[in-house]
């Protein structure tokens, strides 16, 4: 599989990336195994699992794999922190908080460093320098290799990199930022890409196949093994069943007969192939599931396809992003 720098830093990863959101959770040890392995095979090599995927579960689960099915060094360890589960309080970026969850990261994925740690959300209670000295402290102690963020929105996004290039004293720069990115969900071209690309920080898309929808799995009603017909995970697909994304779906699938192919590998290939874009991150079901994902990677769209997939998901983005004086 093609190796793609992460933003404007060293580190080369998988432009396809492994996700296990469901790990411990919907995902049991042998088909984590299965997957992993898998994606290994394929060349796979940027795995990203959270400190609160499953409960802590996911990066148990992966130390266990990682001890015994493929080796460390061939793999790029993401994990995230920050997000608590606290009624009244989503996000910690505290010193206190970021850093003792690394520490507890590290011993359930059973290793002395992770390759990248992710800032999981931008916390509003804590002062944004307080919150970028802890990164600063993981990188300088050597338990973290690369730093990143994810779900910042432009400003946020913009303030803390030009905060680690402008600040005294030696700074870890952002390698990259993990936002919802898809032909559903075109948010992030508004501000955040832009900034990503200006500031040389990668975009790592997370849910490229539109929650699933872009499979096409849900053009005829909900299947009863999908996360539509999940109790937990219904609200988060049920917004990407409207009439507009039906459109886009039906694109897809039409561009999927012309090409030979499948919805999902049309979808990814174009969300994998945007300007900015370093690995989208998949989440699958089982190892079927994910190697018709990895199979992509034979895959480029011809440009016309890429302009009529543009054409029927382009955002509404009007004032003050185009040219006041046109509109």
């Amino acid at each position: 599989m093609e190796q793609r720098h992460l933003g404007r830093t060293g580190l080369r990863v998988s432009r396809i990336g492994l996700g296990t959101l469901t790990w411990g959770r919907d995902t049991d040890e042998h088909d984590a195994a299965e997957q992993l392995k898998a994606f290994w095979e394929a060349g796979g090599t940027l795995v990203d699992t959270a400190d609160v995927y499953g409960g802590g579960e996911a990066e148990y689960l992966l130390g266990r794999l990682v001890a015994g099915l493929v080796p460390r060094e061939d793999l790029v360890i993401a994990t995230k922190a920050g997000s608590v589960a606290d009624p009244y309080r989503r996000f910690d970026g505290s010193r206190g908080h970021l850093l003792a969850a690394l520490d507890a990261s590290l011993e359930r994925l059973g290793t002395d460093h992770v390759d990248l740690w992710q800032l999981h959300a931008f916390d509003p209670g804590t002062p944004l320098e307080e919150t970028l000295q802890a990164v600063d402290l993981a990188v300088s102690t050597g338990r973290a290799r690369y730093a990143g963020v994810s779900n910042f929105c432009g400003w946020q996004l913009a303030k803390a990199a030009t905060w680690q290039l402008a600040a005294p004293g030696a700074r870890t720069r952002l390698a990259s930022t993990q936002m919802e990115y898809s032909l559903l969900q075109r948010g992030v071209e508004r501000e955040v890409l832009p900034a990503a690309l200006d500031l040389g920080i990668g975009l790592l898309p997370s849910s490229p196949l539109g929650r699933g929808v872009l499979t096409g799995k849900y053009r005829t009603g909900t299947p009863s093994d999908s996360r539509g017909a999940s109790e937990l995970l219904a609200p988060f697909v049920e917004p990407y069943l409207d009439t507009a994304a039906g459109h886009i779906v039906e694109a897809v699938a039409t561009a999927a007969d012309g090409l030979a192919t499948t919805p999902l590998q049309v979808a990814l290939a174009w969300v994998r192939d945007r300007p900015g874009v370093v690995a989208p991150i998949i989440g699958a079901r089982n190892a079927q599931q994910l190697t018709e994902a990895l199979s992509v990677e034979a895959l480029s769209l011809p440009d016309e396809i890429c302009q009529a997939l543009d054409d029927v998901s382009v955002p509404v983005h009007r004032y003050p992003d185009q040219d006041w004086s046109t509109l």
